[in-house]
């Protein structure tokens, strides 16, 4: 059986619509020994072909952006469910797992879904069982050019001016 998976999906173009890949990015970056036991996928969307990613998983996490979600983020397990997306070429995670158990006849594996909303800095570790633990949250962290915020932003190929405004670019559209 291979370790977990986690799926970060989302739209690059699209300001904080990146914050799945924005984080898968970011723990493929961390580099920690736990990570050897954890494959990292992004796209857009998720398709009902990423079925066979999930296939042989010890656990699945699904990364996404959600302005409606309790700030800074909200983890909660998910399971299978047939909804409106599930003939559509842009999937829930949920209609994911329904999909799954239609194409394998059994149930996916235990799968939790991490919503992140605007910006923010959220430190975890994965433990050798696999269990992800959240230390913390941190949803407006120190923005001085030399902290770890904004050096992460660079290691990401964000430079410190364009990491601010776009800070205040999506500030400003979720004011509005």
């Amino acid at each position: 059986m291979r370790g977990m998976l986690v799926f970060g999906y989302g739209n690059p173009g699209r300001g904080d619509d990146a914050l799945g890949p924005t984080f898968v990015e970011r723990l493929e970056q961390a580099g920690t020994d736990a990570a050897r036991d954890i494959e990292c996928l992004t796209d857009m969307q998720l398709q009902v072909e990423h079925v066979i990613d999930l296939r042989g998983r010890m656990m699945l996490l699904f990364v996404d952006a959600d302005a409606s979600c309790p700030p800074p983020f909200r983890l909660s397990r998910i399971h299978a469910e047939r909804d409106s997306s599930y003939t559509s070429h842009a999937m829930s995670p949920e209609a994911l797992l329904y999909a799954y158990r239609q194409v394998y006849g059994a149930e996916a594996p235990p799968a939790y879904l991490l919503r992140i909303r605007g910006y923010g800095r959220i430190d975890l570790r994965v433990t050798p069982e696999g269990e992800i633990v959240i230390l913390e949250a941190n949803p407006n962290p120190n923005l001085d050019h030399e902290d770890e915020f904004a050096q992460s932003a660079a290691k990401a190929g964000l430079g410190y001016p364009r990491l601010i405004q776009r800070i205040l670019t999506l500030a400003l559209s979720a004011a509005r």
